[in-house]
């Protein structure tokens, strides 16, 4: 398990030292499309599956994970 271990510990350091420039694509125009289109069909998709009374809560839901992500 030493192996895992030591995997994870070189995730942790990795995202520790490059924790600005994640930010940074986190918060672009690129990632804020990108976000808005799976966001836009996983919304889609569970407003189909799902009863119509629940599509304002998927609307909510969706535009507070879009807020975490991209630009807007």
């Amino acid at each position: 398990m030493s192996g895992f271990d030591d995997l994870i510990n070189q995730g942790k350091d990795f995202l520790e030292q490059n924790k600005d420039k994640i930010d940074d694509v986190i918060k672009s125009e690129q990632a804020e499309g990108v976000s808005d289109t799976a966001l836009d069909a996983a919304a889609d998709f569970v407003k189909k599956i799902a009863p119509d009374q629940i599509d304002e809560h998927v609307d909510n839901i969706r535009g507070t994970i879009d807020k975490s992500i991209g630009h807007e």
